[in-house]
């Protein structure tokens, strides 16, 4: 890793405080004991964030806390050693609860979507004002309130970013037509919100910005547009999958450190991410899995 590489910051715009629950079995309708209980935080930037640390990259988790919740996210991201800087909001922050149980399929509940408030969005904006150049940051996951105007300040922020560093998108909904319109590094979508927007990758919006593309559709090849708009797939590997939870925020975090820190284009990016993603689906918990023995086996098509 060059002493250059860019520092990457992750942006959770809706935490999660997240309880898993394993039963011996589970059904509904009636009153269960949990076997086994665990806390963590969950959160699509919460996630790429601890896949880029397993990958030895440098990052801090940005994100909005409130509430006991939020606090008790706090205490379990201090304790776990994660660099981060929470933006404390008075919107509690979301829970959420995974069940499992042998043989049955991974269940998710999650509770209701908590917009940070002004103050919080004023904090983030001012942070990222105050970020030395040449940085890159990568907004994942949801932005509840996003079109409210609250949100104007942190959308300032971003559009400075632009001129004096690197903007990577992972998102859906208001923020995703937003960021289209920008000049980001990468936008990486799956193929249902890609067909809500164009018809494929050869055919975006005239107003769409972005430099680059990835478009994932679960077990089917993945789509790439480069900055010169040449167009390529790649297969992800067949595995049996336990759970798909944090297996785009693996992905993502092995193509940002392939990219930025190991120096690969964005094809050769993520062939690399590839075996981590289908390794973190095998497996429950988010980039928690055996490290992958198979090199990449760099399945491209032009």
């Amino acid at each position: 890793m060059s002493a250059s590489s860019p520092h990457i910051f992750t942006l959770t715009g809706n935490l999660l405080a997240e309880r898993t629950l394993t039963f011996a079995a589970w059904a509904p309708g009636k009153t269960q004991r949990a076997t086994a209980e665990s806390f963590q935080v969950g959160g699509k930037g919460i996630n790429v964030s601890k896949m880029l640390t397993r990958l030895g990259a440098p990052n801090t988790a940005l994100c909005f806390t409130g509430g006991p919740s939020g606090e008790e996210c706090f205490q379990w991201l201090r304790a776990t050693g994660r660099a981060f800087h929470p933006f404390p909001s008075s919107t509690p922050t979301r829970t959420g609860t995974v069940v499992r149980a042998p043989g049955q399929p991974e269940t998710t509940f999650l509770g209701t979507d908590a917009p940070p408030d002004a103050f919080a969005l004023h904090a983030c904006a001012a942070f990222l004002d105050a970020q030395p150049s040449g940085q890159v940051l990568a907004l994942c996951g949801s932005f509840p309130g996003w079109s409210s105007p609250d949100f104007d300040p942190l959308r300032a922020a971003l559009i400075r970013w632009l001129a004096r560093g690197i903007l990577v998108a992972d998102t859906y909904g208001p923020p995703l037509a937003w960021f289209i319109a920008q000049p980001l590094a990468l936008i990486k979508i799956n193929a249902d919100e890609l067909r809500a927007l164009a018809p494929d990758l050869a055919h975006l919006p005239a107003h769409a910005a972005a430099q680059r593309w990835i478009i994932t559709d679960g077990p089917n090849p993945i789509q790439i547009r480069d900055s010169a708009g040449t167009l390529s797939s790649a297969t992800p590997p067949a595995i049996h999958e336990a759970s798909a939870t944090g297996s785009g925020d693996v992905f993502l975090a092995c193509i940002l450190h392939a990219w930025f820190h190991l120096g690969f284009d964005l094809p050769a990016a993520v062939n690399f991410a590839l075996p981590y993603a289908a390794a973190n689906a095998a497996h429950p918990g988010v980039a928690e899995f055996p490290e992958p023995t198979a090199s990449p086996s760099g399945n491209f098509t032009k």
